[in-house]
């Protein structure tokens, strides 16, 4: 038994600015007047001429770039006055005032730093900017030193440095779960409710920007905006609300997307939100089978490709080899079907492999795959697939006489083809969620779970891993098989090139495994979340369409340094990637302002 014991009183980081030392009061007033003056600079004119998009050039009505700079300043204006203490402001930080600020003033610097370097780029040099641009570019930058000033937020056994690094590792780390005031019921719905709304907007917001420079500020913004939010113990504290009202929570989010394609206009943009909603639901179904069942399959794409082929042979296609024309929801049983039958057969005899072979005999067989829907064409095979012409003409729904390629005017708002497409893949997405749910509640579900972390003692507990893996991987082929129904139907067409192990559009193998790493492996939140960050961003910058790969690994390398469990964790995860001082054994109480840690079996 070794006692460690530190005699240094800790700081109170969150007491108001008054109370602190003197150098903490003149960093909390020196990042307090930085965003201010940042905020300020939106208002002035940025640039002289609207040949830069956005027309920076107006003053006293911000724009582009300069919204975005406003709405950071003012949200780190918001976390810095509730460090100070002001009445009403303390439930913004109930992890911490230090860490969410320096991130907003990070986030603050990196918005207006781009749009000036975007600016200098576009236009020809810094002489194009006008003083609202410096001084907003000043004003970050006063903000940032301020706030790098302030202490680090101590928590429990952390000892943060005082260091530029160790401060910004501190302020990106997973906080502790603050300890939730009670609330009402209904006001606890309200949260929930507002949560969505918010992300709704947000969400909204980034996919109707139409330019790549407004499109790569909004990614700086909400990428340091959400990172302080969870660092401030905000995230936390809504997780715990859903957690606690599981329905209203599915409620609130499935009718926030139902509300999508009503707040569009521009089609092209709603064909991206159906398309991420396809997206999203193959990478929850891979979720099954790689965060579930531990079982790294690089081939998953071509279950996908397998339900889209068999809608396209059954639905009534003019190309179609085979002259049928089933109702969509015997089409929709039928690649499903085929999908699981395809999964099994590839499953038996290879998931009595492990690791690295497994992976390596899934990816081969997705080639194999492509690769006969490639020769399936009359001459180097059987004339099924039409070869690398694909099926084409795949004729639009028509359910109870809802023309799915017709514009219907519903309350007043116009719902297009691809608006049609989305509520049907919603309904889709709903079920898949619904299946995965109570697929990882279930028996089945905690024996696929302890299988992904030691096969070996599940086996020895009685466990038939290979039943289990089997099953695992025939739901996660059906799932697949399912949106594959739809694709086959939004996009007109199927090819072979469309279900590659890597490819520069998605949905592919390699970016649908990137989804479940980076949105958090064994979550529903995560691979959704992962899917439509990884789908909308090469879809918005398509000047990047030739470095993704690279950006992604980039990002994902990023991810482990940072957060390994990824964007959206449960607790089995946090528990394994985070030191939590669980083992730490109180000490006898010590004098007042000391700090007693007694490390069991030191």
């Amino acid at each position: 038994m070794t006692t460690i014991t530190k005699n240094t009183p800790a700081a109170d980081t969150t007491a108001p600015a008054a109370l602190l030392p003197l150098p903490a009061a003149a960093a909390r007033i020196t990042a307090l007047a930085g965003s201010a003056l940042a905020l300020a600079g939106t208002f002035l004119a940025w640039t002289w001429t609207d040949e830069f998009p956005g027309d920076l050039t107006v003053t006293g009505y911000p724009g582009g770039l300069q919204v975005l700079t406003l709405v950071g300043a003012a949200l780190a204006l918001l976390f810095v006055l509730s460090g100070y203490g002001v009445k009403g402001l303390g439930w913004l930080t109930p992890g911490g005032t230090n860490s969410p600020v320096r991130l907003l003033t990070l986030g603050v610097l990196g918005t207006t730093g781009y749009a000036i370097a975007a600016i200098s780029t576009t236009l020809g040099g810094l002489v194009n900017l006008e003083p609202g641009a410096w001084v907003s570019g000043l004003g970050a930058v006063i903000a940032v030193i301020g706030a790098f000033g302030l202490p680090a937020d101590q928590e429990p056994d952390d000892d943060a440095g005082t260091g530029f690094w160790p401060r910004l590792r501190h302020s990106l780390s997973a906080p502790r779960p603050p300890r939730a005031k009670e609330l009402s019921s209904w006001a606890e719905v309200l949260i929930i409710i507002g949560a969505f709304a918010v992300g709704l907007y947000v969400f909204v917001y980034g996919i109707d920007t139409d330019y790549a420079e407004l499109f790569i500020g909004f990614l700086i913004t909400v990428a340091f905006g959400f990172t302080a939010i969870n660092r401030a113990g905000l995230v936390a504290r809504v997780n715990a609300l859903t957690a606690k009202h599981r329905t209203v929570t599915m409620g609130a989010a499935f009718a926030a997307a139902i509300c999508f394609p009503f707040s569009q206009s521009n089609d092209q943009f709603t064909l991206i939100g159906a398309n991420i909603l396809i997206f999203a639901t193959v990478a929850l179904g891979l979720n099954v089978v790689v965060g579930l069942a531990g079982l790294l399959d690089l081939g998953y794409v071509a279950f996908l490709g397998v339900g889209a082929y068999t809608a396209a042979l059954v639905s009534g296609s003019p190309q179609s080899s085979i002259g049928v024309h089933f109702p969509f929801w015997a089409a929709v049983l039928t690649g499903a079907a085929v999908s699981l039958i395809f999964g099994v057969l590839i499953g038996a005899p290879t998931l009595r492999l492990r690791g690295d072979y497994l992976a390596i005999v899934t990816l081969g067989f997705g080639e194999i795959f492509r690769l006969a829907m490639l020769n399936l064409n009359g001459t180097s095979g059987p004339d099924i697939t039409n070869g690398a012409q694909g099926i084409p003409n795949i004729p639009d729904l028509n359910v109870f006489g809802f023309d799915f390629g017709l514009t219907h005017n519903v309350g007043g708002f116009d719902l297009t083809r691809s608006g049609n497409y989305f509520l049907l893949m919603l309904l889709f997405t709903a079920v898949v969620v619904l299946v995965f749910r109570r697929s990882a509640d279930s028996r089945i579900g905690r024996a696929w779970v302890a299988i992904r972390e030691d096969e070996t003692a599940a086996t020895a507990m009685g466990i038939n891993g290979f039943r289990l893996k089997l099953l695992a991987f025939a739901l996660g082929a059906a799932l697949a098989g399912l949106a594959g129904t739809v694709q086959a139907h939004l996009g007109y067409s199927v090819t072979p090139e469309q279900y590659q192990f890597a490819g520069s559009v998605p949905p592919n193998s390699a970016f649908l495994l990137a989804a479940v790493i980076l949105g958090g492996m064994g979550t529903i939140g995560g691979p959704l979340i992962g899917a439509a960050l990884l789908y909308l961003i090469p879809a918005k910058l398509q000047f990047m369409q030739d470095y993704q790969l690279l950006l992604f690994g980039v990002a994902l390398i990023i991810l482990m340094r940072f957060r390994p469990e990824g964007l959206v964790a449960d607790r089995r995860k946090q528990l394994e990637f985070h030191e939590t001082g669980q083992l730490d054994v109180p000490d006898e109480k010590l004098p007042d302002g000391a700090v007693g840690i007694t490390k069991a079996g030191a």
